[in-house]
């Protein structure tokens, strides 16, 4: 199965993307994410058998039980791999940012630990929005200047999830394997 941990974000930031998408639609052409599978990925598996699947709940489970919902806010905009090459249109996170890499890097060391490979690349939390294929770059630099500071919104991140993807020509197909929703405070 090819897999990665992380959690869809609500509907709310997908106006924003579509007025993105408007506003670019002169100088960017690439694919743009749809609603259902905007996400937040704490870490890409790649192909893991049924077995590290299941050391990769337990890890899960055991995750969700330390942590209480807490809120992120989606701010600003970024490109991968840099303004010189970018291939991939993100939305970043502002306030939450530092529990969710305390997550990423907690689930990251259980998996290693569990057998599964680790990516050597750091944990930066943001949301896939586009998967740049031609851009004006000067023009897509402005767009980021423009949308530096802006708020697309905040919302609770309250579980964590293994998602299988299987990829279709019509691009990726994400379900939730299993998800693991944070202990609750204690009233």
């Amino acid at each position: 199965m090819r897999a990665f941990v992380g959690y869809f974000t609500t509907k709310g930031i997908y106006e924003h993307v579509e007025k993105l998408k408007e506003e670019t639609k002169g100088y960017l052409k690439g694919k743009w994410i749809e609603p259902q599978n905007l996400h937040v990925t704490f870490q890409f598996l790649g192909d893991i058998s049924q077995e590290q699947a299941v050391g990769v709940l337990k890890n899960l489970q055991q995750i969700a039980e330390k942590y209480t919902p807490f809120k992120v806010q989606y701010r600003s905009l970024g490109v991968f791999p840099d303004r010189k090459r970018p291939r991939i249109l993100w939305m970043g996170v502002s306030r939450g940012e530092n529990k969710l890499k305390r997550i990423a890097n907690e689930v990251a060391k259980l998996n290693r630990n569990a057998g599964v490979r680790v990516d050597s690349k750091p944990f930066h939390p943001h949301v896939t929005i586009c998967r740049i294929k031609e851009v004006d770059r000067k023009k897509l630099g402005g767009l980021m200047n423009r949308y530096r500071s802006f708020n697309f919104g905040e919302e609770v991140v309250d579980r964590i999830a293994l998602i299988s993807s299987s990829l279709t020509s019509i691009g990726p197909i994400y379900s939730v394997v299993e998800e693991f929703y944070f202990r609750r405070k204690a009233d």
